[in-house]
């Protein structure tokens, strides 16, 4: 995407709140990309550290998550195999886009975070706006991973007791509440509670290798399926046109990594937007693999009467599934608190804007603050995870801000992007690119809105 000539609007000062704050609050900083500062001396200097191949490790790692328990059930919902996978290569041409506008932008505007490049490119509100996203997307987020911990505990809890799971779970010790709540209390909360939790990028590596091995053991059990498995029906074709886009929401969760792509552009040894394109385009690749292995391997598997989460559709006893769900366990547990880290960020940020405060002028109160924070964060995901049993439902709600992060931010980034080049002329290739500007945000919108009526109406109050 070529540079334009003209400079990015940054109207941080027509805010009410205050500009120091805002800007020297940490936002939404991954604790796996270590970049160097945004005041460095010289820009051309300021190179980060990750090779293109890292590059592109690190954004798998971004995309690849306990999301795809759900993408079996999301090619039932879309109506087969064909469907599926049809809806997947489409959307991946603009989830692709999106990236590189992103990397575009925030070379344009030399902001290294998502919300800052919004604020920089777009202005307050929608700044604003995507930050609230963040925070309810990142909060939405943190309530499925606690309903995945109950319900791979359920099934292993299941297979120690050796009892049937309808007899296990009336016995205090093995009720789901109670196993979510002393898994939480004791392991969860205590890494969401630092200020900074660097430490927590070395797990990255261990959540794609059980991300890998969940999706290898559902492609095996595919193959060599157990021979107590009864035949299932396949459907071949949506129900309904319409039925088609409810498996939009688990593809945009899926695929989301663009939060956190900004970030790993800047940490690059050379952030150009034609490198950054090859490295996106085979990190979603990669990415597409795993997603449509799982997905159509699982489908095929159980067909229709697929389990929102596919590993509570095979048995307890399995052994290779037994490990898949320790796995998912552990990638949860390490996941959890950087996605608090990053809403809690957020949230800091806007309040550090709201009061005027410095950062340095609020060192006393912030400990306090953080507390109260993060406990409140917590038990409030906690409370609806023991009361929300189906992680199709919470996916549903969120995949519709995914669809936001994806189509909506960088498609208005990019067209305010390409307003502010000064030019006598515009050629045929400016009014292409404000075109597809306007495509994304119309398309990101209509999946905004789908996803979310269909949640309210259909899965929230069934």
């Amino acid at each position: 995407m070529a540079q334009g000539t003209g400079s990015i609007n940054s109207d941080y000062k027509d805010w009410e709140w205050s500009d120091d704050a805002g800007e020297r609050a940490r936002l939404l900083q991954s604790p796996s990309v270590e970049t160097v500062p945004k005041n460095s001396e010289s820009q051309g200097n300021s190179l980060g550290a990750t090779s293109a191949l890292g590059a592109v490790f690190i954004v798998v790692n971004a995309a690849l998550g306990a999301g795809l328990l759900n993408f079996p059930a999301a090619f039932s919902m879309a109506g087969g195999v064909a469907a599926g996978i049809a809806l997947q290569m489409c959307m991946l041409i603009f989830i692709i886009g999106g990236l590189v506008i992103l990397a575009y932008c925030s070379q344009a505007s030399n902001e290294r975070t998502y919300q800052e490049v919004v604020w920089a490119v777009c202005g307050k509100v929608p700044g604003v706006l995507c930050e609230v996203a963040i925070a309810v997307y990142t909060f939405g987020t943190c309530i499925a991973f606690l309903i995945i911990i109950g319900d791979q505990e359920d099934k292993i809890i299941a297979a120690l007791v050796k009892e049937p799971e309808e007899v296990g779970s009336s016995r205090w010790y093995t009720d789901r509440k109670f196993t979510i709540s002393i898994t939480a209390f004791l392991l969860i909360l205590p890494l969401s509670i630092p200020k900074e939790i660097g430490f927590q990028k070395y797990a990255s590596s261990l959540s794609v290798i059980g991300t890998w091995y969940v999706t290898a053991v559902i492609i095996i059990k595919y193959i060599w399926p157990d021979k107590e498995l009864v035949p299932v029906e396949i459907p071949t074709s949506p129900s309904t046109w319409t039925a088609v886009f409810n498996a939009m929401p688990t593809i945009c969760f899926g695929f989301q990594c663009h939060v956190s792509s900004v970030p790993v552009f800047n940490s690059m040894k050379q952030p150009e937007v034609k490198t950054w394109g090859a490295v996106v385009t085979a990190a979603m690749v990669i990415a597409l693999f795993v997603y449509t292995g799982t997905g159509v391997c699982g489908f095929l598997t159980f067909g229709a009467g697929v389990e929102q989460d596919v590993l509570m559709s095979y048995p307890s006893n399995d052994i290779p599934v037994a490990l898949a769900r320790a796995f998912i366990i552990l990638c949860v547990l390490t996941s959890y608190p950087i996605l608090h880290f990053c809403g809690r960020a957020v949230l800091e940020g806007l309040w550090l804007r709201y009061t005027g405060v410095t950062v340095e002028e609020d060192v006393v109160r912030e400990r306090r603050r953080r507390l109260l924070q993060t406990i409140s964060w917590f038990l409030l995901t906690l409370l609806l995870a023991l009361f929300i049993p189906d992680i199709g439902k919470v996916i549903s709600v969120i995949g519709g801000l995914a669809a936001c992060f994806i189509f909506v931010f960088p498609g208005l980034c990019l067209i305010q992007a390409k307003l502010s080049e000064i030019q006598e002329t515009r050629a045929i290739s400016w009014w292409a690119q404000v075109s597809y500007g306007v495509f994304m945000v119309t398309l990101g919108a209509f999946i905004f809105g789908q996803t979310t009526a269909n949640a309210i109406f259909v899965d929230l109050t069934a």
